[in-house]
């Protein structure tokens, strides 16, 4: 993480979440998602809590001071909102040195903020999916994402301790979602 900078990318990643938010229909409130405990209400509410939590973390706040997910009925305006509380916190460059505490560790602030790069890509695929919204996704994330996911998250043993399911196979001409969302153990074939 020496020198390395993930404003840049964790910036395009929110991009995208809420470009992807801002085109959901109010009819596509309750579809299913690939992430099996969430509809697409649930995971724009995840990811509202998600996106305050970011800003929470690098501020120095306990992980959990930020619940898992947050009651959104204005997606679009709760989303904005929690984006630029976040976006005040990364604003400041001292949170790239500064030690926070997630749940596998205390780290620097860059090595905290470079890991929501990639929850926020997989979840936009997630959202994508289930939207039928592929076309809005931006590769370049999950090829900067899985090399990450595939040092912090081992191939096995995945269970209650590593909250992902079994890595999913995948051929050679995988796109980079597919790759990414394979390894964290959805099936990049899923359809509603």
């Amino acid at each position: 993480m020496t020198g390395f900078d993930p404003r840049p990318p964790l910036d395009k990643a929110m991009d995208q979440v809420g470009t992807l938010i801002a085109v959901v229909g109010p009819e596509q409130a309750h579809l299913p998602t690939p992430c099996d405990e969430y509809d697409v209400s649930q995971l724009i509410g995840h990811l509202q809590a998600v996106v305050r939590r970011i800003g929470a973390v690098l501020n120095g706040q306990p992980f959990w001071s930020v619940p898992r997910e947050m009651e959104s009925t204005e997606w679009v305006a709760d989303w904005d909102a929690g984006r630029a509380e976040t976006d005040a916190v990364l604003a400041d460059d001292a949170i790239l040195t500064r030690e926070v505490t997630v749940p596998w560790g205390t780290v620097p602030g860059a090595s905290a903020a470079a890991s929501y790069i990639g929850e926020l890509s997989v979840h936009s695929w997630d959202l994508a999916s289930a939207i039928g919204r592929l076309d809005l996704l931006d590769d370049s994330l999950a090829t900067a994402a899985l090399p990450a996911y595939m040092e912090k998250v081992p191939a096995e043993p995945r269970g209650p301790e590593i909250p992902f399911g079994p890595v999913v196979e995948v051929g050679p001409h995988a796109t980079p979602y597919e790759r990414l969302v394979a390894w964290t153990g959805r099936d990049p074939r899923w359809a509603a």
